[in-house]
């Protein structure tokens, strides 16, 4: 089959999947002839990405998600008034992916959560097959448990993502554990997209000393620095995207800041002592498969990543908080129990899954 991928850049986990299962389908002979990336002014897409998809790629203005002054929480009024003022610019991007479309002639459409996928789906109404794909899709499953209260978010999220799924003949919900499908949803359950890099990286016997973090909004290195200030012992290695400083800012001995780089992420993560992050799916499971107790801290505002939390705590993955704070990971650590052996298993059987549904 021909696939067209349409992936989500804000943040790094979509990215990251799709490379995973552009690598899946070549090896099964199928074909992928375009990459569209939903790009915003606040993201830059990753050169890992760029390096490791070897077909044409093109980036396209896309709804996003605003934050408040410190880049910290997502700011929802601000969301909603911002992407409907930029309608028309999204209007041109969906008509850049239809002739993108009749030009590929592809079989199928694989959406990662970009909303410019629905959209497409829904004002275009193409003869084509589409596959929406994501964790997001994992809340409508009948069996999910949502966080408490917060029905108007709640409300919202479903929404978002009857749109990034509008016309799919499947829809293709990431779980950290097995489910049940539900066919009459026309959803199913699908293992984790892990990269190579992930399943092959070397892990020491013993882990170093240090701690990693990744932060999605850079607003989140002012809690950082502040439990730096008072465990200067403690060596961090911490990832954010904060354009204007440079690939490696070493502030001393023991802590340092990164601009994303695969390569290195992976490596410091696979002989860390313990991860803190926000609560994206993707750097969750890696750390569940690489074996790493993890402190998860949901952006505020943000329910999908309070959904994330929940579920990811309920699968052994480690504990969540509302901030940035070490000390609440470090009292964690003689509690954690090993859960990568049944997590790594899952993940393995994901070119099977994978092979079967999407067709």
């Amino acid at each position: 089959m021909k696939y067209i991928f349409i992936v989500q850049g804000e943040g790094r986990g979509h990215l990251t999947q799709a490379i995973s299962l552009f690598h899946i389908l070549k090896e099964q002979g199928h074909t992928i002839s375009h990459v569209i990336v939903g790009k915003s002014k606040r993201r830059q897409i990753p050169d890992f990405f760029l390096k490791q998809i070897s077909i044409p790629i093109t980036q396209l203005e896309s709804p996003n998600f605003v934050t408040d002054g410190k880049n910290k929480s997502v700011n929802i009024s601000a969301t909603l008034i911002t992407n409907f003022r930029r309608f028309r610019i999204f209007l041109t991007s969906i008509n850049q992916i239809d002739k993108i479309v009749k030009k590929d002639q592809p079989d199928a459409v694989i959406n990662f959560y970009d909303f410019l996928g629905g959209l497409y789906f829904l004002l275009k109404r193409p003869n084509v097959k589409h596959f929406a794909l994501a964790h997001q899709f994992l809340l409508n499953h009948s069996e999910f448990e949502f966080p408490k209260g917060r029905i108007y978010d709640k409300f919202s999220l479903l929404n978002g993502n009857r749109l990034a799924a509008y016309g799919a003949d499947k829809i293709l919900a990431l779980s950290f554990n097995k489910m049940e499908d539900e066919p009459k949803k026309r959803l199913y359950v699908v293992p984790p997209l892990l990269r190579e890099k992930v399943k092959t990286q070397e892990i020491k016997t013993k882990p170093d000393d240090h701690f990693l973090v990744y932060m999605v909004n850079h607003g989140y290195s002012e809690e950082v620095m502040k439990f730096h200030e008072k465990n200067l012992e403690i060596p961090l290695h911490c990832f954010w995207d904060k354009r204007d400083e440079p690939e490696e800012l070493k502030i001393d001995d023991t802590l340092t800041f990164h601009q994303l780089n695969d390569e290195k992420f992976i490596r410091l993560m696979a002989n860390c002592k313990g991860y803190l992050t926000t609560a994206g799916f993707e750097s969750v499971c890696e750390a569940m498969y690489l074996g790493k107790p993890i402190l998860m801290v949901p952006v505020a505002g943000h329910y999908e990543q309070a959904c994330n939390a929940l579920d990811a705590t309920k699968a052994g993955a480690g504990v969540s908080s509302k901030n940035f704070d070490l000390e609440i990971l470090l009292d964690y650590l003689p509690k954690h129990k090993e859960v990568g052996k049944a997590f790594r298993d899952w993940c393995e059987m994901a070119s099977k899954e994978f092979t079967e549904k999407l067709t």
